[in-house]
This record gives C-alpha cells, structure tokens and sequence, in this order.
C-alpha cells in the first residue's frame, strides 16, 4: 500500500476565518480524508509540529509527500528541506500544491526563482488536459471548469516540464502551465496549480480524481537501485 504524507502549514485556517469556513480541519485533513477512501496510508503533518512533521522516521516510511504552503515558506527549516530534498532523489514521489510552488523544496529541486504573476478576483479557470495518455489524466474530460479560484498567469519561471498534462485559461486571457511532471533522482515531482485556501477547489471531485492519480504516478518504482562511484573491472571467464 502506499503510503502518503500531506503536509500543509495549517496557519489560514486557524488565523483567517474564511479560510476556516472552507476548510475547518485544515487543507490536509480533507485532502488526506479523500486519499483514505482511496485507499492510501495517509498521514498528516504541520508546519508547527516539531521538525514540521517530517522527521527523518516519518520520511524514510513515505512514498508520496504533498505539499501546501503559502505565508510561511521561510519558516520551513533549512534542515528539513534538505532531508526532503535527499528522499526524493531517493525515490519518493513530491506533489507540490498551488502556492507551493514558492516553497523551499520545490525551489531548490527546480533550481529557478519558481516565480509567476497572480491575481485573486474570484475568476472561472478552464483547465485544459493535454495529455490524454498520461496516467494523472486517467478518469478526466477534456477539461474541468474551476468556478472560482486565484489566477496564475505565464511566464511560469520553472524548467521546461517533461510533461506538461495540464494548462490553464482563465477569465482575464491569462494561461498558465498547471500539471508539470518532473524527474529528480530516482524521485517523480508533480507541480499541481489549483487549490486556493479561500475556495472549495480540494473538495471538487475532478481535482480529487487528478490527485489521486498524482500520488499513484509519483509512488517509487520497483525498479533497480543504482550505484555510483568507482568500479573494479568484472571479472572475465575463460
């Protein structure tokens, strides 16, 4: 079974009260309860916890981590970035959420400022599904109407996805690169845009289907561990 990791800050929704409305128990909680019903081993951890929750236990026993952050991505410890960081070259599967795009891990495996133009109004996003075939588009239509959310607009200052699976129009013309697949290592990264903390976005059923798929994508392959370093000339038989 795979075993996931939902990490969220967890400062909007006991600080802003439209946050709460939307999200009472946190943005995690609802995202961990509908990876559950799915069948994952989920778990959850915070910003505040001690070590953020992602000690050097909880990670060595995580396949997928996903991530949310949006206010308080300097608080992230230098540490801890770095133990992510080493797990996903390891192997396990990153999802990184919506703003999450600014967060420390993301930034440091892109290497780029991750930087993008931005606009809360309240406006409709049309995502847009471009590659059909991918196993993160299993399940959804063509498209799916967001009818409410924050917009991200290009240019989207990341390395060229080596798939893109989705892209975004929103209300005001502005498009933007929305399901990026990364490989790190031996880790799969997954930058997903929706999921502002003011809007329902986590609960709609078509964004739930795309997260699913995303951590089934990102879970560690059973494939060959590779080695690294000098080498002794094999042996040959006569």
């Amino acid at each position: 079974m795979t075993r996931v990791t939902v990490w969220n800050e967890f400062r909007h929704e006991r600080e802003d009260e439209a946050v709460r409305e939307v999200y009472p128990d946190g943005i995690h909680a609802v995202i961990a309860d509908f990876l559950d019903e799915r069948g994952f081993d989920v778990e959850t951890a915070t910003l505040d916890e001690p070590e953020h929750g992602l000690t050097e236990d909880v990670l060595a026993e995580t396949d997928v981590l996903t991530w949310w952050g949006h206010d308080a991505h300097d608080e992230v410890s230098d540490e801890v970035v770095e133990r992510v960081r080493e797990r996903v070259l390891d192997g396990m599967g990153l999802v990184v959420l919506h703003s999450g795009h600014f967060s420390k891990i993301f930034k440091r495996l892109m290497g780029t400022t991750c930087n993008l133009k931005y606009r809360e109004a309240g406006e409709t996003e049309r995502l847009w599904v471009l590659e059909p075939g991918h196993p993160i588009a299993a399940g959804v239509e063509e498209s799916v109407e967001i009818p409410e959310t924050e917009m991200y607009g290009e240019r989207f200052d990341v390395p060229a996805p080596e798939t893109l699976v989705f892209t975004s129009w929103f209300e005001g013309g502005e498009v933007f690169r929305s399901g990026c697949c990364y490989t790190r290592g031996a880790g799969k990264v997954f930058y997903f845009r929706p999921g502002h903390e003011t809007y329902p976005i986590y609960r709609q059923p078509e964004v739930q289907q795309i997260l699913t798929n995303a951590v089934e994508w990102a879970a560690p392959s059973d494939g060959p561990a590779p080695s690294f370093g000098k080498h002794s000339t094999p042996a040959t038989e006569e």
